[in-house]
């Protein structure tokens, strides 16, 4: 895989050597993570796909903007419609893990015509609505309000190497201090409320492209109920529940995932 850097966006991605004749795939991580999650999913596809993974604004190797404001979901989203620009990728299949799932709705909102399908992986539409995030929303919004105050530096994050976490679970607190700690407490919490002012559910009906949803039994942090929800109200989306998977999915069941990935793009 090419490392590069988008300097309009201050974007790091990874793309391999993209030939015509096969179809693209692009990936979109989780809050705190970084593209590193999707390192495996790489190995296995980059023979046959063309693939496009990259660091949401203020993760992994991307610039950390400094203001709250630069935190919306739409400007991720914004993010990813400029590197797809640059690259000329004109059709792709998007993948997106739980606050990727977000990202992916708002890229749908403006240019679901760029995307050929959709998969949701432990996803969710409206944070707000869940009686956690309301619970926390005051501390979060404390947090966010203390911060802007104190000065920014920015600067890069690196990449976290998974296998240091095997197995981990949604609650992991190794894993969790070395995410955030990456990704910086401020830049978790501004994304963090930024989700809570962000609903795609009158949306869902709006989607047309062949969609897959994938999630968790076991998911604490977006309840399996979101996927089931999100599945009814997408027009003839498929719903895939694991019976012994979280919220980490990505990194805990990658055979599973790739397989029903696989299934899914070659029908």
């Amino acid at each position: 895989m090419n490392e590069c850097i988008f300097q309009p966006r201050n974007i790091y991605y990874r793309i391999n050597d993209f030939k015509p004749d096969r179809k693209t795939i692009v990936f979109v991580h989780g809050l705190s993570g970084s593209s590193s999650a999707w390192s495996l999913y790489e190995k296995d596809l980059k023979s046959t796909f063309n693939i496009l993974s990259f660091d949401l604004r203020g993760h992994g190797k991307s610039g950390k903007p400094r203001l709250y404001e630069d935190y919306k979901i739409d400007d991720f989203a914004d993010d990813l419609f400029e590197l797809t620009e640059h690259l000329k990728i004109r059709s792709f299949i998007l993948v997106g893990h739980s606050l990727g799932s977000l990202i992916v709705l708002a890229f749908l909102k403006k240019h679901q015509d760029r995307v050929s399908k959709t998969i949701f992986l432990a996803p969710n539409f409206s944070v707000k609505k869940m009686l956690g995030a309301r619970i926390v929303s005051p501390f979060v919004s404390a947090g966010v309000s203390l911060f802007k105050h104190i000065p920014f530096a920015g600067g890069r994050g690196k990449h976290i190497d998974y296998s240091r976490f095997p197995n981990s679970g949604d609650w992991n607190i190794p894993r969790m201090i070395a995410d955030i700690s990456n990704t910086t407490l401020r830049v978790y919490l501004y994304a963090t409320k930024q989700t809570y002012d962000f609903d795609g559910e009158n949306f869902l009906a709006k989607i047309s492209t062949p969609t897959l949803i994938i999630h968790g039994k076991k998911d604490t942090i977006f309840p399996v109920r979101y996927g089931t929800i999100m599945a009814s109200k997408i027009p003839g989306a498929e719903l895939v529940l694991l019976e012994d998977a979280d919220h980490i999915l990505v990194l805990n069941k990658h055979e599973e995932i790739m397989r029903e990935i696989l299934n899914f793009i070659n029908k």
